[in-house]
């Protein structure tokens, strides 16, 4: 079993086992951590959009809130290891919203910002991979990055949007550091196991693999007329992170099939033509919900963070609404499929003998 063909790769990731694992409910390490962090997460974006709100620049609501998504990292790090990391991905989250603005308001083009997302998506790869920042990864940086996309008149308006988003990133900060005591106790008798160091060669491919399967997707669904090529950049994003090709797959059926149930919930909270106040407080709810329910099965955890986003998406950009929810449907399927072909293309020899003897029972080599 020296290597396998991609043609039977590709038959080995659509077996009954491989529903089964996809409809398979993992235990929580602590189901007492999730729910800190899910308070945490909610409270960091109620925090960061209030405090904007109070301010003369409430038109950037949205980018206070996506400096706040660090305090979804570092979950299970011990307490001092937890605010380096959410220190990091703040300055990663921020950075990503910095050099998408300046691009934008430096007159680049629809396809060169693209591009650039795939390369931030690439670095982020890179940079938590290198540093163990862990999860939820680089979706999320490359997510805020996406959230700048929109056209910036100057280069007073970059900075304000850049500011914004690391004002965020501080009040994520302050509210994992306030309330980060609450994990102590459990974290003591908590052993996870620890992911094993990888050459940094192979993270270096790794990130190349993602950058150019991003800028794939998100190159084709513009090139096809799609309004939000960023999302299918996202959901390919979301497929090619997973460390094996089986994770992989389950991945992209999970996203897929919580993305559809997620926009009709979408289009249920938009539909009641919300007040920015109940808005704000249905992404806040949907916030705390997907850290709690996202460890048992990633499904559970696309069926509330892709309302959370669409409703951001609506608050940064009300005109959008019409119509959003489907093309969130279409373009995220697109952005998987096409994830789960680059990443069967992408596969080392390696991976493909993983999944084999995956498939068959046996241990890994």
């Amino acid at each position: 079993m020296n290597d396998i063909s991609r043609r039977r790769t590709a038959r080995h990731l659509v077996t009954l086992r491989q529903l089964c694992e996809v409809i398979a409910l993992t235990p929580q390490p602590s189901l007492r951590i999730a729910l800190i962090a899910g308070g945490q997460a909610a409270l960091s974006a109620l925090a960061a959009t209030l405090l904007i709100c109070a301010t003369p620049w409430q038109h950037l609501i949205a980018f206070p809130a996506l400096g706040a998504l660090a305090s979804l990292f570092g979950r299970y790090a011990p307490v001092q290891r937890r605010m380096t990391i959410v220190t990091i991905c703040a300055a990663l989250l921020t950075g990503g919203v910095l050099l998408q603005s300046l691009a934008s308001s430096a007159g680049a083009s629809p396809v060169e910002r693209l591009l650039l997302l795939a390369l931030i998506a690439g670095g982020a790869t890179l940079a938590i991979a290198h540093w163990r920042l862990g999860g939820p990864g680089p979706i999320i940086v490359t997510f805020a990055s996406a959230g700048a996309l929109g056209p910036v008149a100057s280069w007073h308006a970059a900075a304000e949007q850049t500011l914004a988003a690391a004002a965020g990133g501080a009040v994520a900060w302050v509210v994992c550091r306030i309330t980060d005591r609450l994990r102590s106790a459990e974290l003591e008798v908590l052993v996870l196991p620890q992911a094993p160091h990888r050459p940094f060669r192979h993270e270096v491919i790794a990130a190349g693999r993602i950058a150019a399967g991003t800028a794939a997707a998100a190159l084709i669904a513009q090139a096809a007329g799609w309004p939000h090529p960023s999302w299918a950049a996202i959901g390919a994003l979301a497929v090619l992170q997973g460390a094996h090709l089986h994770v992989t797959m389950s991945r992209a059926l999970q996203r897929m099939a919580g993305t559809l149930v997620g926009v009709f919930l979408a289009w249920a909270v938009l539909a009641q033509d919300l007040p920015l106040w109940g808005l704000i407080a249905a992404v806040v709810l949907f916030q705390f919900v997907t850290e709690v329910v996202i460890g048992y099965n990633y499904a559970l955890g696309q069926i509330t963070v892709t309302p959370m986003a669409l409703i951001m998406t609506y608050i940064a950009a009300p005109a959008t609404a019409v119509g959003m929810p489907v093309e969130r449907a279409l373009e995220s399927i697109l952005g998987v499929a096409l994830g789960i072909v680059f990443a069967v293309l992408f596969s080392t020899a390696d991976d493909r003998v993983y999944l084999a003897r995956h498939r068959e029972g046996q241990p890994a080599p």
